[in-house]
């Protein structure tokens, strides 16, 4: 878990930040403390913070403490990264069947870098879902699984 990264830690505080963080791409990561590819991504996150200051605000959500948020957007695998721009939700196409997030680590810090920024510059300029300017090639690989009930 990155020291340098605020964790949200209820729904409220998850709801706080969605309605407040306005003209920056809010970015929730959501995952557990101890697992090893969420302390990656974490790593990632918190060396690029600083520098996307003025485009993003970056918190942490533990899928054990926020289970609402968790079954809405389908949290079946961590690491899983949702943005939203002035309390939207932002889609990204990463060429993966779910644009609703990215799940598991980014392999470079760049490639979160140009992710935030073209969610940021697609956000003011009105889009809901942006296109990924990540290498195909470095977006991890899953399947969807639905169960009728």
């Amino acid at each position: 878990m990155s020291l340098f990264l605020p964790k949200l830690s209820c729904k409220k505080d998850i709801d706080d930040a969605i309605k407040t963080v306005a003209e920056k791409v809010l970015v929730l990561r959501f995952g557990r403390d101890e697992d090893s590819v969420c302390l990656q991504l974490d790593e990632i996150l918190s060396k690029t913070a600083h520098d996307l200051s003025n485009m993003a605000s970056v918190y942490l959500v533990d899928v054990e403490t926020a289970p609402l948020y968790t079954r809405y957007f389908d949290i079946s695998f961590i690491p899983s990264t949702v943005f939203f721009f002035n309390g939207q939700h932002m889609k990204v196409d990463y060429g993966s069947p779910d644009h609703t997030k990215f799940v598991g680590s980014f392999k470079t810090k760049q490639d979160f870098m140009d992710l935030i920024e073209v969610i940021y510059r697609g956000a003011m300029r009105g889009k809901l879902i942006v296109r990924s300017p990540i290498d195909p090639r470095n977006v991890p690989k899953y399947d969807l699984l639905y169960h009728d009930i």
